[in-house]
């Protein structure tokens, strides 16, 4: 299931992936339309001039709410643990935790708190990111037979 400019049906409280690099892709929740204008919630780092990544954290971030076109042209649905946790209701809970949460300071960790955590975090009350645990699953291994070859 390839990232194409055919869309689904967007239903708030949905996750949505935009594609990134060929490591990391960008994750935020559809919140619904405004006049018309489709919007996305997602963590941002908010300012270009302080964007200083320093050990893949932020301490300038937070939770935006965009149109769905500035955050990105290609994206698709990407609501994979809704086999394992059901999600959770976008009015009751989501929306509003999202209108609080942008009032407030965060801090982004690309290990610990990345844009895709805070949203399997919003749609399911559960933090996940499956880009890290690849990313993991990648470098694990690698530094494992760096430890057995210096045993040697």
């Amino acid at each position: 299931m390839g990232l194409n400019n055919s869309h689904p049906k967007l239903y708030p409280g949905d996750i949505l992936e935009f594609p990134g690099n060929s490591y990391f892709s960008h994750f935020g929740v559809y919140y619904g339309e405004r006049d018309g204008v489709p919007y996305v919630a997602h963590l941002t780092i908010r300012d270009s001039d302080t964007k200083l990544l320093l050990f893949g954290r932020a301490i300038n971030a937070s939770v935006k709410l965009d149109p769905l076109d500035l955050v990105g042209k290609k994206y698709k649905v990407r609501n994979y643990m809704d086999d394992k946790h059901p999600p959770r209701d976008f009015y009751v809970l989501i929306k509003p935790e999202i209108d609080e949460i942008m009032t407030k300071p965060i801090t982004f960790d690309i290990l610990f708190n990345n844009s895709e955590h805070q949203a399997t975090m919003l749609r399911y009350g559960v933090k996940k990111s499956e880009q890290i645990e690849k990313v993991y699953s990648k470098i694990v291994p690698t530094w494992k037979d760096l430890f057995e070859k210096k045993k040697i």
